[in-house]
């Protein structure tokens, strides 16, 4: 049989995490639910490396707010000029930007991939 992927994108994990349940008694064949950004790497997740902003021991400020890990010093700077980076921005409830940064894929039977399709439409996904 053919296998079809879902993409799936929310505002929540929550939001994915229903669609998900609902995908379950299709023939779903892998899944995975993820948060991305336009960032790549984790970058600082240690409350000791925090705690260095008063030394300036810290890679950018794109690394220290976007949780960016930058090769580039150029691209360090240009995201820097982000409003999530610098903390200009109201962005949503929080104060955290808003938008579809959860993502769902899940794999399914291709006999299962219009329904599967519907199930995550209706949970809310883009």
């Amino acid at each position: 049989m053919a296998e079809r992927t879902v993409f799936a994108y929310f505002n929540t994990p929550d939001q994915a995490e229903e669609a998900l349940r609902q995908l379950k008694p299709l023939k779903l064949v892998d899944y995975a639910i993820e948060r991305f950004d336009g960032y790549t790497g984790t970058g600082t997740e240690s409350l000791d490396k925090i705690g260095g902003t008063i030394t300036g021991d810290f890679a950018s400020l794109g690394n220290l707010t976007l949780g960016g890990d930058f090769d580039n010093p150029d691209a360090a700077k240009l995201a820097t000029s982000s409003v999530s980076a610098s903390g200009y921005s109201s962005g949503g409830p929080d104060n955290r930007v808003s938008g579809r940064d959860i993502m769902l894929v899940a794999i399914v039977e291709e006999e299962d991939y219009e329904r599967a399709s519907r199930i995550v439409q209706d949970a809310g996904a883009l």
